[in-house]
């Protein structure tokens, strides 16, 4: 990180690049004294999960638009910490800062800022603070100060509150942050106990509760304001000496806790008792078994390295730990997309836990699960007589898209879904997980396609009236993804129906009498999986995105200045939907998932999508990336991996004050590992196909493997070790690998 950055853009964006979460609790990264008046912030702290309900609004609804939404809260604010000497408040923008550095500790789990500070009168400090919120109790966060005198002998006054006077943030002028509805969060209670103090609030809709606990190791004077509630303590130092203290905060939410002040004061009983060097001790440990399977080695190039590392363990403080949370677009460091869950966890986010942590893995699959009833209930207010229909946006399972054509013509979304929960079983081989839960989620959602799609007079199965993965492309027939995705889906759905008949009998009646499954019906699954229309163009020998797409008139790349991407910001929606444009990968994203295609198709499809696709979306330059390395391109798979890599560490879309783009950092995982290392889950296996960088000595990247840790190294070699016995594929060719094996791969390049 900059070591001096104040400007007041610069730091919104390092308030999310330096937000403190676990997947429970999210903390923006604020300056716990706060800024001037004149500076903007967003002053933020998230609970997974805990939303408002809101009305949507429209110019002109229709049958099936969703009449309400959630949004998620910006809960009370515990980070103020103000410290005052000789009547001086610290203060980075006042006196002079001799030294300023921040960084994310992503091996041992804090935020740390360290200042050097002379203040107006000549007084000489330094401060060290730390943040951190722990993986081992999801509820708590700690910050922890460290004051040393250069030259002051005297007092420090510690200023310490809960700030209960807060807003969401809104931008009326941007369609991916929320433009209403900031005040939604209000006071129920406050109290000072003997040890801590705390502070209730209410949702004015939902009637969700949440609450802050604060303590801390010093002893501290409380008082109750009308919003806030305030402590203070009077500390000595001496010049040369320094003095140190810890605030610690839990929330609780009426989600997950049944008595938020009765559970509150008692983790924060135990977490003082324990004292923060066991916290810090909790955290380590917990990120070295992390880090263990997740870890990834650049030889080379160290910032690659890093920023790469940065990014995976964003993913690991973002993801939902329970379940009754996912994982945001924004994890919980911003307020982009009001908190909604996509089918960013599905396809960008998931990959990574089934590799490295299919644990947390399979808690993202149980939530769309535990939220099938509103997906089924959604599916019969847009007039389909049975199924589930995902949703495009939700936090509690309910759709919250106001745009159907970006939004609820997304059927691929149910395919996406589907698809993960395919990719897990063949990882794993967990057919428990599909008998108790997944297929019911296949099945569920598979019968969808049945409905939107028919059979045409040459047998043919046709989807029409979707939207595919590209949303500068609304509302066509038989768009590629949807269509290739689908058939998967359906032809899935029916080997599962066989294989849970074989195997588990009296389960599968189970789920014949539970979902009223008939064989004419998995027969129809089975006919349209089987026909399922792919467009192709024989000319230009590539599978067309949709029936349509070539008859579009050509986008002006040539004369539309940088200045007006993205797109969807500054032209209607129909202009861009009449034009050849993409906004993210599709038909390249299905080749890339379903590898269902020739290599020479493969490769004029990439060439001819790449130059119409102007990566508006984060979710595209890493799949442009794989697939260069798909293609054999590594300089050009190189190039995306940048972009991917550095999006919001240089705030490349200029929307990185909102929160990081966390399917995007999930991308850049799988830029190196599906993309470099080739790695595909097929029906045969695990399968690598490897290729890097010219530039770079050595890659390495781990996996956990049906409870193996393979770590695989591309240098000079091939280099595999495990510590189980395992069998994988090397282009295509099977290896049974009981310690370790070493091969040449550079035939192909």
């Amino acid at each position: 990180m900059n070591n001096f950055r104040l400007e007041s853009k610069e730091l919104l964006v390092d308030e999310s690049l330096l937000y403190t979460g676990n997947g429970y609790i999210g903390v923006r990264g604020n300056f716990e004294e706060g800024y001037p008046e004149s500076y903007s912030t967003v002053r933020g702290a998230y609970i997974a999960s805990f939303y408002e309900t809101i009305d949507v609004e429209y110019g002109e609804s229709a049958h099936g638009f969703p009449k309400t939404a959630q949004k998620l809260i910006n809960v009370f604010d515990p980070q103020s910490i103000k410290i005052e000497i000789d009547g001086e408040q610290f203060s980075l923008f006042q006196g002079e800062v001799l030294n300023f550095h921040r960084e994310m500790n992503i091996e041992k789990g804090y935020s740390l800022r360290d200042v050097e500070w002379v203040s107006p009168k000549g007084h000489h400090l330094k401060l060290e603070i730390k943040r951190m919120t722990s993986f081992e109790t999801l509820e708590l966060m700690l910050i922890d100060y460290t004051v040393t005198s250069v030259n002051y002998s005297g007092m420090i006054r510690v200023n310490s509150s809960i700030e209960g006077d807060v807003s969401n943030y809104t931008n009326a002028d941007d369609p991916r942050v929320a433009s209403k509805h900031a005040k939604v969060l209000s006071i129920a209670e406050k109290e000072i106990g003997d040890q801590s103090v705390f502070m209730a609030g209410v949702t004015n809709r939902s009637k969700l509760k949440m609450a802050v606990t604060m303590a801390h190791d010093i002893t501290m004077d409380y008082k109750i304001l009308d919003k806030s509630i305030e402590g203070h303590a009077q500390l000595q130092i001496s010049e040369g000496a320094s003095v140190t203290f810890a605030k610690y905060i839990v929330y609780t939410d009426s989600i997950r806790h049944s008595n938020l002040s009765g559970q509150g004061k008692r983790i924060i009983q135990n977490a003082v008792m324990k004292g923060k060097e066991y916290w810090y001790a909790a955290q380590k440990k917990y990120l070295d078994n992390f880090w263990k399977y997740a870890k990834v080695d650049v030889e080379g190039e160290g910032d690659v390295e890093n920023s790469l590392n940065y990014n995976i363990y964003q993913l690991l403080a973002s993801v939902g730990k329970d379940i009754h949370s996912n994982i945001s677009a924004k994890g919980l460091s911003g307020e982009g997309y009001e908190g909604h869950y996509f089918w960013d966890t599905e396809i960008y986010i998931i990959p990574f836990f089934t590799l490295a942590n299919p644990t947390i893995a399979k808690n993202l699959l149980m939530f769309r699960y535990n939220t099938l009833p509103y997906a089924k209930e959604e599916a019969l207010i847009m007039g389909h007589t049975k199924g589930a229909k995902i949703p495009w946006r939700t936090i509690s399972g309910s759709e919250c898209s106001a745009y159907f054509p970006g939004g609820s013509a997304q059927y691929h979304i149910n395919a996406d879904v589907a698809y993960s929960n395919i990719q897990y079983y063949l990882y794993t081989l967990d057919l428990d997980y599909i008998c108790d839960y997944g297929y019911e989620i296949l099945y569920e959602t598979a019968r969808l396609w049945l409905e939107i799609g028919h059979f045409n007079d040459q047998g043919q199965f046709f989807i029409t009236g979707v939207t595919g993965p590209d949303e500068y492309t609304a509302i066509v027939n038989n768009n590629y993804y949807t269509n290739a995705m689908a058939g998967y889906h359906l032809q899935w759905t029916v080997k599962f129906s066989q294989l849970l008949k074989e195997r588990y009998p009296s389960s599968w009646e189970e789920l014949v009498n539970k979902l009223q499954i008939t064989e004419n019906e998995i027969n129809s699954m089975d006919r349209a999986g089987q026909r399922m229309f792919l467009p192709y163009s024989d000319e230009l020998g590539i599978n067309l995105q949709d029936d349509g797409f070539l008859n579009k008139k050509e986008w002006d790349f040539e004369n539309v200045p940088k200045e007006k991407y993205p797109l969807v910001l500054n032209y209607h929606p129909l202009i861009i939907y009449s034009h050849k444009v993409l906004k993210q990968a599709d038909t390249v994203l299905c080749h890339f998932l379903l590898d269902n295609a020739p290599d020479n198709v493969i490769q004029n499809s990439y060439y001819y999508y790449e130059k119409l696709t102007t990566h508006d979306s984060s979710l595209s330059p890493c799949v442009h990336s794989i697939m260069a390395s798909r293609i054999n391109n590594p300089e050009k798979a190189y190039h995306y991996l940048m972009d991917t890599l550095r999006l919001d560490l240089d705030n490349l879309h200029g929307n990185t004050k909102d929160g990081l783009h966390i399917a995007n950092a999930g991308g850049a995982y799988m830029a190196i590992v599906y993309g470099f290392g080739g790695l595909r889950i097929k029906e045969d296996g695990l399968h690598l196909r490897p290729t890097k960088p010219p530039h770079w000595s050595k890659l390495t990247f781990r996996l956990n493997f049906r409870g193996a840790l393979v770590k695989v190294t591309l240098g000079d070699q091939l280099l595999i070790e495990t510590d189980q016995p395992i069998d994988i594929l090397i282009d295509n060719k099977e290896y049974h690998i009981e310690n370790r094996m070493e091969t040449n791969y550079h035939e192909r390049n």
